[in-house]
């Protein structure tokens, strides 16, 4: 499969997802389409860039998820670009943690 071709499934993925309300349905979806394996990869990443949003050290990241440098570097990297969807997604994270409050 080209490249082209996994970013216009992956692109078909998102569009759904972007137009399902039902968080239960997303869930299921991806407990469907991941194995528990490649969620956990899933989550950790997740997690991983949430610690280092929250200032915590890429050695302590390590230990607690049991990832590699070379994994929390990357999400480190991506948080430092001028534009990054992580930064985005954290701050509609944080703004949805204060409503909340």
């Amino acid at each position: 499969m080209s490249d082209n071709d996994v970013n216009s499934t992956i692109k078909e993925i998102c569009s759904l997802l972007a137009e399902i309300k039902d968080e239960t349905l997303i869930f299921d979806f991806f407990g469907c389409l991941f194995t528990k394996a490649e969620l956990k990869d899933f989550s950790n990443r997740w997690n991983l860039v949430k610690e280092l949003d929250a200032g915590t050290t890429q050695r302590e990241i390590a230990k607690k998820f049991s990832m590699s440098l070379c994994n929390i570097t990357r999400g480190s990297r991506e948080m430092k670009k001028e534009d990054s969807a992580f930064t985005k997604v954290l701050s509609i994270l944080k703004n949805r943690e204060k409503a909340d409050q």
